[in-house]
């Protein structure tokens, strides 16, 4: 048989989710010799109830400032990383693994499957000896650390919490038709869902405290889980998709609606790229959140909290 012809099938997924470190996970499995990680992270491929038709314009237009041609990336050497898509045809997704051979451990990052109610379903279906690690951070942090994702990116120019509300408020709610500050929280109910199809040895589930603590010990955590060797050498200190203060919300949120933001930085030579990047944001410590909007916002959670414990099996006093 010829080799472009074998065809290689994850044996692993992160499952989210989302702003709980899970960039920081798919760099650390990336640098391990022993794995491939698919060149696009979150294709997103198994939330099915996920549809970029049903997408906010505002979502939509984030989407087509990719510029991503599915079928085309997928045929070629797939050399240059892509950072989301919704890959929903089965033999594009399959062909994101292509390039697996000598691999243990095949697999891919999307943190729609925690959220999404069919994900879980789906690859069960499919594979059903699938590995699948979620990593969880406190509901309200993982809110705030979302909120300041959206104004960097210029998606919003409101305080904590009113964006939370105007969010809230929304008549339509889902995956990239609103945020969802509140709903990615909701962990019980997500977890669940995998809980009731996957054995308890398919699933490994870490929290963000774990990472702040002791992120060496988390990766030979994570290795073990795999079934991987643990003694390789792994960059722990380098960091991913850092929050930053724009200097000018109102500005960078204007580019960004018009969908040329993504085109703007673009044109420039790759050198040059940071340096641009960097001139539109403060330098300096990103501002926390406040000790009133952490209370307001946790005490939405509590009864989820109270579930998430026994499910997991750990302890989230300081969560309360």
């Amino acid at each position: 048989m010829a080799e472009e012809n074998i065809t290689y099938f994850p044996n692993f997924l992160v499952a989210g989710a989302a702003k709980c470190g899970t960039t920081t996970l798919y760099h650390y499995l990336r640098q391990h010799p022993d794995v491939y990680m698919s060149p696009i992270k979150e294709p997103n491929h198994f939330s099915t109830d996920i549809q970029p038709i049903h997408f906010s314009p505002e979502y939509k237009k984030y989407e087509r400032s990719k510029n991503l041609d599915i079928e085309k990336y997928v045929s070629g050497d797939m050399q240059e990383e892509q950072w989301g898509a919704y890959v929903l045809n089965r033999d594009h997704y399959l062909q994101l693994f292509k390039f697996a051979k000598g691999k243990q451990c095949i697999g891919e990052i999307s943190n729609s499957y925690m959220f999404s109610k069919e994900a879980a379903i789906n690859i069960k279906k499919e594979f059903p000896n699938m590995k699948i690690v979620m990593i969880l951070r406190q509901p309200a942090e993982r809110a705030y650390s979302h909120y300041l994702a959206n104004l960097r990116d210029g998606r919003t120019t409101r305080n904590f919490r009113e964006e939370v509300e105007y969010d809230d408020a929304k008549i339509l709610h889902g995956w990239s038709i609103s945020h969802l500050y509140y709903e990615l929280g909701l962990y019980a109910e997500q977890i669940k869902r995998f809980q009731d199809l996957f054995p308890a040895e398919q699933i490994k589930i870490f929290l963000f405290d774990d990472l702040k603590t002791d992120n060496q010990k988390l990766g030979r955590d994570l290795f073990n889980f795999l079934g991987l060797k643990t003694d390789v050498s792994i960059d722990y200190n380098e960091r991913h998709n850092e929050a930053r203060i724009p200097k000018n919300p109102g500005l960078i949120k204007f580019v960004t609606q018009l969908g040329i933001k993504r085109k703007l930085f673009r044109v420039l030579p790759k050198a040059w790229q940071k340096k641009a990047k960097d001139s539109f944001f403060k330098e300096g410590k990103i501002p926390k959140m406040s000790d009133e909007d952490k209370a307001w916002m946790t005490s939405r959670y509590v009864k989820q909290i109270e579930q998430l414990e026994k499910l997991i099996q750990r302890d989230l006093k300081s969560w309360k």
